[in-house]
């Protein structure tokens, strides 16, 4: 019994520190970035560069950083993915989206860079987006008959949605640079910087948005962190738990270092295991506590946002089996070797 309430403890102390360092600097205003892509950007206006009679340069340009706007994890952009596809998306471009989705939304950059160090969120997203191009350049190249035959006929409609309140392009980036602008000196901790990005999105606010496009913006960040913030704090408690419960010596046998295996095993370990948005951050962060090196860190980070056995079957359905089993193999052969890269010369 007294186990089981040492684990409590631990997860209780874990919830604990990760409220008091994370949340209010670098959440918050990530939460309200996120919610003020999902309205003020169109996700039409992404989705129409996908189609397979787009050039290449810009589809998969497109493709690899659209997940930016999407705040989701491996299974919740399978009906976009699935979307796209029927509409006549070429198989690469979809491929990149599929991946960059979950592996690069503004909200897990934001947090791995804020828990785990800068070095390794922008690792990550680095990572991300040259993943999602190669992998998608790959299977295009593989299924390229197939994808000829698909322009020849496709029909690509951009109808997945419009921009809600579209805004003067000046206007929309002051918006959006003071909001960077507070996540990053809040982060940073410098309140006077954090204080002028404020004054100055107040005053934007003020002058250049409707009252109803306030409340839209307010509203889907309410929705955006309702949706994810219980599950990453229960994510952020479970990972105390398991800190307390599992052995150092198994870690550091098994992902501890920056060996072949190590980096092998944290790849599928990423991929067959589902990690709702973000939850993945703070149980890499208790794995880091007890010795996993950081080459399978970034390993786990790559394959493990993108891929989980229910997604899998998902994709098999949508895409077939052979393209399915081809893509999960590229996504943890790399996820693998870019591990050791990092690890060797970064970690």
């Amino acid at each position: 019994m007294d186990i089981f309430l040492e684990a409590i403890r631990s997860g209780w102390a874990a919830l604990g520190d990760y409220l008091s360092a994370h949340v209010l600097t670098c959440l918050v205003p990530a939460f309200f970035i996120a919610g003020a892509i999902a309205v003020f950007i169109s996700k039409g206006s992404i989705l129409k560069y996908f189609g397979a009679k787009a050039k290449k340069w810009l589809s998969y340009s497109v493709a690899s950083v659209s997940g930016a706007i999407l705040a989701v994890c491996s299974c919740t952009i399978l009906p976009l993915f699935a979307s796209t596809r029927k509409r006549g998306a070429g198989l690469g471009p979809a491929i990149a989206f599929l991946f960059s989705g979950p592996a690069i939304n503004i909200l897990a950059i934001v947090y791995t860079a804020r828990l785990l160090g800068y070095d390794l969120g922008i690792a990550r997203a680095l990572g991300a987006i040259m993943f999602a191009v190669v992998i998608g350049l790959i299977m295009a190249l593989i299924w390229r008959k197939e994808e000829k035959a698909l322009a020849a006929n496709s029909d690509f409609s951009a109808s997945v949605g419009g921009v809600e309140h579209p805004k003067p392009k000046f206007m929309s980036i002051l918006f959006f640079l003071s909001l960077l602008g507070i996540l990053v000196f809040g982060a940073a901790q410098m309140w006077i910087y954090a204080g002028i990005s404020l004054a100055v999105l107040i005053t934007i606010l003020v002058i250049g948005y409707k009252k109803e496009e306030i409340k839209d913006w307010l509203k889907e960040t309410g929705r955006l962190a309702w949706q994810i913030f219980p599950i990453l704090l229960a994510g952020v408690f479970i990972a105390g738990i398991i800190q307390y419960f599992l052995p150092q010596q198994v870690v550091e046998n098994w992902v501890g270092g920056n060996s072949l295996r190590s980096n092998l095993v944290a790849s599928n370990f990423g991929a067959l295991m589902y990690f709702s948005t973000l939850t993945e951050v703070p149980i890499v962060r208790a794995l880091m506590d007890l010795g996993m090196g950081r080459g399978p860190t970034l390993a786990l980070l790559l394959a493990g946002p993108s891929l989980s056995l229910p997604n899998m079957v998902v994709i098999g359905k949508v895409m077939g089996a052979k393209k399915t089993i081809v893509y999960v193999l590229l996504v943890v052969f790399m996820s693998t070797f870019v591990g050791m890269f990092y690890g060797n010369f970064f970690g």
